[in-house]
């Protein structure tokens, strides 16, 4: 049940964080993926400070993924302790702040730090210190992106994309094993905590070895293949087979095997040829990024709005199509370099439509109350 409400909003849709950014985040992707195709191919020509593929990484990992990460946040802090993070007008300055961040770079470089203040007041308030760690990572995401603007290049995008990995091993640690065993009712279902500790530790490591730019071939196997081994490792018990019955359930834990295999991926790039380094990296944010955060948006916005934890049909073949676009984005060029432009191609209409479903399922929640709201 929601906490108390201290005033009456405007709007439903500033009630809470994930219900402007989910679907401003999912309108983004829509958009974003084909018009960066449109660029690749030389039909648009873009004049921004970034050059054209630092500028697709960036609105990728930073704009797309800096609304559903404070969409999420702005939520989840409110839950865990109990109080407001950013609501009503103060939600609308943040939203503002987001979508004036796509064209200007102040308001892109502000963003963030503020979320990470929303965020950090109730959390200090209550002494939640368990969950400072989102702060700091908010916090060390600002950096990445002001070193993105400064000219930081491929550097500054590895920092921001190993930050998102870490946030995705933390959060996926503490609530899969948890939605598993409560929607399967499967006791042996659980997460190992100490294991749960060193994968994002390795994660650590690897932000290590990127932001150093460390060439090592040797240090590089082991930092990457040690992450995919403990990440793949402590879902070891999460019961993925019985979740792939849920479809809600299933694409958080095909998200979380992506984590596994992106690293398996850097890993074998490190050694050899014959992976290129940047498949690994599609496959942390297309496969990863993609699955976890259209299944945590279909998931927080039928909870919070008090609906059943049951996907739309729609949302379902979402869910299949971000697998689609990740595969065609990363196994295809694996294994048929030849097809890759086509690859890229039907990546980008699964990714779009996937997202296009999504907000066409999910756009009235996401503006209508609570359905047991009194």
């Amino acid at each position: 049940m929601p906490f108390a409400r201290t005033r009456e909003m405007p709007s439903p849709s500033l009630e809470k964080g994930f219900r402007p950014f989910f679907l401003l985040g999912a309108l983004f992707a829509i958009v974003m993926v084909p018009l960066w195709l449109l660029v690749l191919f030389g039909i648009v020509q873009l004049n921004g400070r970034l050059d054209p593929v630092t500028w697709h990484a960036h609105e990728m990992v930073f704009g797309f993924g800096g609304a559903i990460v404070a969409g999420f946040l702005l939520t989840a802090v409110g839950n865990w302790t109990r109080r407001e993070t950013a609501v009503g007008g103060h939600l609308l300055l943040l939203v503002g702040l987001w979508l004036a961040g796509r064209f200007t770079t102040i308001a892109d470089i502000v963003f963030l730090p503020a979320v990470a203040l929303a965020i950090a007041r109730p959390l200090v308030r209550t002494h939640n210190r368990r969950n400072y760690v989102v702060v700091v990572m908010l916090l060390l995401l600002s950096a990445a992106n002001v070193w993105v603007h400064l000219g930081g290049g491929r550097r500054a995008l590895l920092a921001g994309v190993d930050i998102v990995t870490f946030f995705m091993v933390v959060i996926t640690g503490r609530v899969v094993p948890m939605f598993t065993r409560n929607a399967t009712a499967r006791t042996t279902v659980r997460s190992l905590p100490k294991l749960d500790v060193v994968a994002a530790l390795s994660i650590v490591a690897v932000a290590v070895i990127d932001a150093l730019a460390v060439e090592s071939p040797a240090l590089r196997l082991a930092v990457f293949a040690s992450a995919a081994v403990f990440v793949a490792a402590r879902a070891m018990h999460w019961g993925a087979r019985a979740a792939s019955r849920v479809p809600l359930l299933f694409i958080l834990h095909v998200g979380h095997a992506w984590i596994a295999i992106g690293l398996a991926l850097r890993a074998a790039a490190a050694i050899t040829g014959l992976v290129p380094s940047s498949l690994g990296l599609h496959a942390l944010t297309a496969g990863a990024i993609g699955s976890l955060t259209i299944g945590m948006m279909a998931r927080v916005a039928l909870g919070h709005t008090g609906r059943a934890l049951v996907a739309p049909r729609a949302a379902t073949i979402a869910f299949a199509l971000v697998t689609i676009a990740a595969i065609a984005r990363v196994v295809v060029p694996l294994v048929a370099p030849g097809a890759y432009l086509t690859a890229l191609v039907v990546a980008a209409i699964a990714w779009s439509t996937a997202f296009a479903l999504y907000a066409a399922s999910y756009a009235r929640i996401l503006v209508s109350p609570r359905i047991d709201a009194t």
